[in-house]
């Protein structure tokens, strides 16, 4: 009785407080064979503020005319139009290495009436330039410089970058310490005032990181900023 009195006395001291510490604590009681055992479910919570190390960006073109002699010159037009982005890339400070030109592809549709005559023939050549690249920090300027190729008549589509941040495995180790560390700190806190002890680990389990946007609650696509979260559960024995 003495022993479930404890695990209850614990449980309801974390319904009252809450979240301490980096973590929150379930006091409970299972049974060993006829013994009562109490022990405590610790969730220790660590958390990182990082910056995205990788971007992807892709800026496309589109060159059209409905005279399908104007092709070949369509096309010298496209492949002149990939070299100026390419160039214009290199000045901002993006190496070969970073930038990848896309094929130029051409597609035609043909137009008719509701018999079936041929009204209209429309052309269309549309190339890219992929750019991928640690430079993290010169994308945004430089999609603005980009747009100005609308200036020269030329059909622009200005993709949004991507930004990621793969450097998950050099920061797991200490964020799993950290989560550790909070998980037994928070079943301390609230052991203490049960008038019991925190002793072994019974059981843990890793829960999953989580990258996200700074801010947001989904996604990790848009910003530079973005905050890594761990979530560790440990399950320790209580002494009295």
């Amino acid at each position: 009785m003495r022993s479930l009195q404890l695990g209850m006395v614990a449980l309801g001291i974390c319904m009252a407080s809450g979240m301490a510490l980096g973590g929150y604590f379930v006091g409970q009681t299972m049974y060993n064979g006829k013994v009562a055992v109490n022990t405590a479910e610790v969730k220790g919570l660590a958390e990182r503020k990082v910056r995205a190390d990788m971007a992807e960006w892709t800026v496309a073109f589109k060159l059209e005319s409905t005279d399908r002699q104007e092709v070949p010159q369509l096309y010298k037009r496209a492949e002149m139009i990939q070299q100026a982005m390419i160039k214009m890339l290199e000045n901002d400070g993006f190496s070969a290495d970073e930038l990848n030109l896309g094929v130029i592809d051409y597609s035609s549709k043909e137009y008719r009436d509701k018999e079936q005559n041929l009204k209209e023939e429309k052309f269309t050549l549309s190339g890219s330039v992929n750019v991928s690249t640690a430079q993290v920090d010169k994308i945004e300027p430089t999609r603005a410089k980009v747009n100005m190729l609308i200036t020269r008549n030329v059909d622009v589509i200005n993709y949004a970058p991507v930004y990621r941040f793969t450097k998950l495995n050099e920061i797991k180790p200490e964020m799993l310490r950290e989560a550790a560390q909070n998980a037994r700190l928070a079943a301390e806190e609230f052991a203490s005032n049960a008038g019991v002890r925190v002793g072994g680990i019974r059981q843990a389990r890793q829960g999953a990181f989580i990258i996200r946007d700074a801010g947001e609650e989904y996604g990790d696509r848009v910003k530079i900023e973005k905050d890594v979260r761990v979530v560790t559960n440990i399950e320790f024995y209580l002494t009295n």
